[in-house]
């Protein structure tokens, strides 16, 4: 690099160091200015490592130098790792987390009798859970991973955060070498995995808030790289383990009709059917289904933030009825987001390639979030890895834009600011229109 470059790679490192030590050590979630303000200085960084073309070996370096940064950190920016932490004792002790509510258990009547020692921990914890009234909702990967922590460090809450976040950053190490080989597979710059790499979305939500789409990406990845050796049956079984790490995988399965035919397809869904199933069973019970079935009923008829155009669809149902109704809305909005999915999975013109189904499935993964009633930072950090692969940008646009949602923490009442809302949504989909995700594109040959 010439030494002028050299200087403004050296300066903008510093700069997203800083930003991101501030971030995990000294800024509370409720400071909404100071953390945006450090938010702004990080993509301020990460914006001019991509316009100065940082060298590809400088920024793997760098992105892994600033997430072991976040190593010995607590998730200052989500209390989501109380639950984790709650499911991983139930697990660790032997106890279904999908057959109690916290509520159930610290009742003055428990629902399950319980070792004294364990009951404490559970009492202690309650207090700092966001959601102590709802079944959980994390799959079995999930929970088999917050079990090996609570089993490890049963008594220490920074031991039971350090094995998360070394399995997150394992899970990382993993999507840097796919992404490295799908690049080089499509014969696109391996530079571009950087853009995932160093945006500051992905280290903040990922390695610092310990939020699993992390392992749900490396596997996402995995599947694609043996689907794309056409080896469907290995690429089936990885889907399985992501769909039982995260839900949301399952709506890739209709984007393979077109790559696999009707018959392969059916028999890869067989096989990560009974990859999920296999994985849930140390957890089935008749109780099982209904209450995640109870929890994902109230995702989409109760649950509603930094949301588009459902609050388009709210505010005029307010106009009409005269009150909220998200009970009709969020499932009438998630319908019309499956019949979109399988519009997308059979518009193209050509048999899904491996070039065309990365950008099938981020436009996919785009309209779901855009008619979703909750669009939390971490849930488009996929997106984030599905764009280096496509002539997209808008993900980038939108990862930066969604922390603006962090806003809403200022106060206990959780209020979020609609002039902050009209600016995301608006300018994340006037580049989404400027892209032209409409226009055919002619996919590489695999």
């Amino acid at each position: 690099m010439s030494a002028r470059r050299t200087i403004w790679v050296s300066t903008a490192l510093v700069l997203t160091a800083g930003a991101y030590a501030g971030l995990a050590y000294a800024t509370p979630r409720p400071h909404t200015v100071q953390l945006l303000g450090l938010l702004a200085v990080a993509f301020a960084g990460y914006g001019a490592l991509l316009w100065a073309r940082v060298p590809l070996g400088l920024g793997l370096a760098a992105a892994l130098l600033l997430r072991l940064l976040w190593l010995p950190a607590p998730p200052a920016l989500s209390d989501d790792f109380y639950r984790f932490r709650w499911d991983g004792l139930l697990v660790a002790n032997g106890y279904n987390p999908f057959r109690f509510r916290p509520d159930e258990l610290v009742a003055p009547t428990p629902a399950a009798s319980l070792p004294p020692a364990l009951a404490a921990q559970l009492r202690q914890l309650y207090s700092q859970l966001n959601s102590p009234h709802y079944y959980s909702v994390y799959p079995p990967v999930c929970q088999g991973a917050f079990a090996l922590g609570a089993r490890l460090f049963p008594d220490s809450e920074q031991g039971f955060v350090l094995v998360l976040r070394l399995l997150v950053l394992a899970a990382e190490a993993a999507t840097t070498l796919l992404l490295l080989w799908l690049l080089r597979q499509l014969r696109l710059p391996r530079t571009q995995a950087l853009w995932y790499l160093l945006h500051p979305l992905v280290v903040v939500e990922l390695t610092g808030n310990l939020h699993f789409e992390a392992l749900v990406i490396a596997l996402l990845l995995g599947a694609g790289a043996l689907l794309l050796r056409d080896r469907w049956q290995a690429s089936a079984g990885i889907l399985g383990v992501a769909v039982a790490t995260k839900l949301l995988p399952l709506v890739a399965l209709p984007l393979l009709v077109r790559r696999l035919g009707w018959r392969r397809a059916v028999a890869y869904g067989a096989v990560c059917g009974l990859t999920v199933l296999a994985l849930f069973s140390p957890f089935l019970t008749t109780e099982l289904l209904q209450n995640i079935g109870r929890s994902l009923g109230l995702y989409f008829r109760t649950f509603e933030f930094n949301a588009s155009f459902y609050y388009l669809a709210r505010a005029l149902g307010y106009w009409y009825w005269g009150y909220n109704k998200i009970a009709l809305i969020g499932p009438a909005l998630a319908g019309a987001g499956a019949l979109g999915i399988l519009v997308l999975a059979w518009r193209e013109r050509l048999p899904l390639s491996g070039a065309a189904l990365p950008r099938t499935l981020l436009l996919v993964l785009t309209l779901y979030y855009l008619l979703a009633t909750v669009v939390h930072p971490w849930y488009l950090t996929p997106l984030l890895a599905l764009s280096v692969f496509t002539r997209f940008r808008f993900a980038l646009v939108w990862g930066a834009l969604v922390t603006l949602s962090y806003a809403t923490y200022q106060t206990s009442s959780y209020r979020e600011n609609p002039w902050l809302l009209a600016l995301e949504y608006t300018v994340v989909l006037g580049v989404l229109l400027l892209e032209k995700p409409w226009r055919p594109e002619e996919p590489l040959q695999d």
